[in-house]
């Protein structure tokens, strides 16, 4: 009898076959992946060891339907809520143990470790993301500590970006590693942390109760200076109303793969997330003294390709898309997309080759990058076969999967750096 017959005249053992197979293929397991960790911790009253955090996180497992979240040991936790970043909805969850976040496919979940199970608004399409945003609470005698009028935040940090906001009322007296300050709407103080290393860092915020009547907004008002020996008035130099965004949640990110020297020329790509209601475009004006060929686009969160434009001189004016002080050099890459609904926001992954004989070239027998960067972390990948022998500002240096090294600059500061390199060939 063929197999067949034998499934014509037993269709109920090909239905349990099929039932089985389908069950193995969903049962395939996956290393998860992720990037962009941000965390955001809130002092709770004091007293109650308690804080609130927001984790921002973006899942790269290509065709990953859940992303597993692990949950402190020894910190008792309280789930409000998960969202996903592209659209603000909120998605389904459960606490599950680390067997059935195995089960469910997580080739790397510990075996005894608990963790937040979340289905992904969308799988995570081939090289994009989904990026999601949880918000829970923990209860933690050893991290959060009270005596008297101070309060006390340790904690082993591995996550790299990282802020923390203390209670209302509290001024900050110590944070052990450099940190920006700012200050939240509510008057409560925050400190901003990212952290350059490879490993993690026992982070420690202290603050202390501020007594007497609260401190009132200054005016922004700008002062005027008396000149003792003219009488005359002029505006203070102090940047009074100078204001700046917290660097450690910037998530733009750039990696520039640095091709043969004698060419001049490198491909790049870097990230970028829109979250303005209403936009529908990102304007790449190319640096004076380069050449932006073969530029192309996609939103990671959903593998969509975008439509990309290249742009000179009148072109520019002629489509009043938004750019400056143009002149007949000015070049600018246009990036569209859906205009960005309320609530909403997308994330960009733009693609491009440039050409910089000023900035990047072949001196003798060296390699030499010299440029300038803005953003918050960048990377730099040496051609196959050469070696680094300088570099002016402090990288962490590794290597490729291909066995290339690459250079990574995280910088913490406001402003640029400027990455001074030198290679040569093995």
């Amino acid at each position: 009898m063929t197999i067949l017959k034998y499934f014509r005249i037993c269709p109920g053992i090909f239905l349990l076959l099929s039932v089985i197979i389908l069950s193995d293929l969903s049962a395939q397991t996956w290393r998860q992946t992720q990037t962009d960790d941000y965390t955001r911790y809130e002092l709770l009253e004091p007293g109650s060891q308690k804080f609130r955090i927001f984790y921002d996180v973006s899942a790269t497992t290509p065709g990953a339907e859940y992303y597993f979240n692990g949950l402190r040991a020894g910190s008792e936790h309280e789930v409000t809520a998960v969202y996903d970043l592209m659209t603000g909805a909120e998605l389904e969850w459960k606490i599950v143990d680390g067997e059935a976040a195995r089960a469910t496919g997580m080739a790397n979940a510990r075996a005894n470790g608990e963790y937040l199970q979340i289905k992904l608004a969308r799988p995570v399409p081939e090289g994009g993301e989904a990026r999601i945003r949880i918000d829970k609470t923990y209860a933690d005698p050893e991290s959060y500590l009270t005596e008297g009028e101070t309060v006390t935040f340790t904690r082993s940090l591995g996550i790299k970006r990282n802020s923390v906001v203390l209670p209302a009322g509290y001024e900050l007296t110590g944070v052990n590693y450099p940190s920006q300050i700012m200050t939240e709407p509510d008057g409560r103080i925050k400190v901003s942390f990212m952290n350059p290393g490879p490993g993690p860092v026992n982070y420690t915020v202290r603050g202390r109760k501020l007594t007497g009547t609260p401190v009132q907004p200054a005016s922004t008002e700008k002062p005027d200076l008396t000149d003792a020996t003219s009488a005359q008035t002029r505006p203070v130099a102090a940047r009074i109303d100078y204001t700046f965004t917290e660097r450690s949640f910037q998530d733009r990110e750039i990696v520039y793969f640095l091709l043969a020297p004698e060419s001049h020329s490198f491909r790049l790509y870097h990230d970028y997330t829109e979250t303005r209601e209403g936009v529908d475009r990102y304007l790449n004006v190319v640096r004076a003294g380069s050449k932006a060929s073969k530029p192309s686009a996609y939103i990671l969160d959903t593998g969509e390709k975008l439509k990309v434009e290249t742009l000179k001189g009148h072109e520019i004016t002629d489509r009043n898309i938004g750019v400056r002080n143009v002149t007949e050099d000015t070049e600018v890459v246009v990036i569209w997309f859906a205009p960005v609904k309320q609530g909403h926001s997308v994330r960009l992954r733009i693609e491009e080759t440039y050409t910089d004989p000023n900035r990047y070239l072949l001196y003798g027998d060296t390699l030499v990058w010299d440029r300038s960067f803005g953003r918050p972390v960048n990377t730099v990948v040496l051609p196959a076969g050469w070696y680094v022998t300088t570099s002016s500002i402090p990288a962490v240096v590794s290597q490729t999967q291909e066995g290339s090294i690459q250079l990574k600059y995280v910088n913490d500061r406001q402003g640029n750096i400027d990455v001074f390199i030198k290679a040569k060939r093995r």
